[in-house]
């Protein structure tokens, strides 16, 4: 028997270091240290408000990674299958555009009544009844790998988050293995046509938003549990600072509310044992980047649903959940409109519709 042991160990040593020396998929992992739990009642405590949702569509959207809402109060998201659907007031769902691939996320209204539309594939496009339209998709003759969220401005610009330039949409996983910032928060204008850099070396950057005077812009950082507040006017402006930190989970798309709070979907991270786990080991983190499906069969963030209201001043006003994903879970982003909040998700078949009272 203890040689049957000793043969065991001798094989499961040699694989292991197979792994580390000559992994297929290569990472330099780095460490992080995330923060502590918070510590507030607030964010302690649970709620099942995310269960009384409406499902609006449902059985017709695969998984909507976004919302937003034209003027006449017609939903449009991106799916996985490729297309750019409409969601009209009676419930019925539209086959409007189609984009192709399944790499479609972040998604805005233009000023013009267009669609922006983040694909990983292609770059940023802008989307109309009659045409699609590449933007861009390189900056300084480099392919821009990992377009994620997008926000316009009221002089034309756009902003948006390049979530990694190491690892691609398919790989998201390993970016946060790796634990070394990829980031950056990127700005198109439309009159130059040219794409520059605004900030780097962000943790995952995801969402974007404007603040409600457009002085400032807010970008989440995914695996740092903050997102970041970046001056555009005043006598800040070109600074950075700090907007909320040591959040309960990981931010996903943020969105302006109407009173000028913020709306962020957060990603249930802290409580994922397999990523706690593997940040304690550059083996672990090497095992993991080698099988994947690990992250699958390990990943909470499709078990439980959370968003927050934050206000100007960075802090929580208001935490709705799905602590079991009995209804939602995976919610990726909050969209305020006329009392209601409309959640996106990359778990279901429908957006989510939550009265405000």
């Amino acid at each position: 028997m203890s040689t049957l042991r000793s043969i065991f160990l001798v094989c499961l040593l040699a694989f292991l270091l197979k792994i580390i020396f000559f992994s297929p998929i290569s990472i330099s992992p780095g460490r992080i240290q995330f923060p502590p739990p918070p510590s507030s009642p607030l964010l302690l405590s649970t709620n099942d408000y995310l269960q009384r949702v409406t499902k609006v569509g449902e059985g017709s959207l695969e998984d909507p990674e976004d919302v937003c809402i034209d003027k006449e109060g017609i939903i449009y998201t991106a799916t996985r299958d490729g297309w750019i659907k409409r969601v009209h007031g009676n419930g019925s769902v539209e086959n409007w555009k189609m984009i192709g691939g399944q790499g479609l996320l972040g998604i805005t209204m233009s000023a013009d009544g267009s669609v922006l539309v983040c694909d990983v594939d292609k770059g940023l496009l802008k989307v109309d009844h009659d045409s699609v339209t590449m933007l861009t998709s390189h900056i300084n003759d480099s392919k821009i790998s990992f377009v994620d969220d997008v926000i316009e401005a009221s002089d034309g610009s756009v902003y948006f988050s390049d979530a990694s330039t190491k690892f691609g949409f398919h790989s998201w996983y390993l970016d946060v293995l790796e634990g070394i910032p990829h980031g950056r928060l990127l700005k198109y204008d439309p009159q130059t046509k040219e794409t520059t850099l605004v900030l780097d070396d962000l943790g995952f950057a995801n969402g974007v938003a404007l603040s409600q005077d457009q002085d400032f812009l807010v970008v989440c950082e995914t695996w740092k549990f903050r997102c970041l507040k970046h001056w555009l006017k005043g006598e800040s402006r070109g600074k950075t600072e700090i907007f909320i930190e040591n959040l309960p989970g990981g931010p996903d798309n943020i969105n302006l509310a109407p009173d000028g709070s913020f709306w962020i979907a957060l990603l249930e991270l802290r409580t994922n044992t397999w990523l706690n786990f593997v940040h304690t080991s550059k083996l672990a983190k090497h095992l993991v980047a080698n099988f994947p499906k690990l992250v699958d069969l390990l990943n909470g963030a499709k078990r439980k649903a959370m968003s927050v209201n934050v206000g100007t001043n960075g802090e929580i006003i208001r935490k709705f959940d799905d602590p079991n994903g009995n209804v939602m879970s995976f919610v990726t982003s909050v969209l305020e409109f006329e009392g209601h909040l409309y959640l996106g998700s990359l778990n279901s078949n429908f957006i989510g519709k939550l009265q405000l009272k």
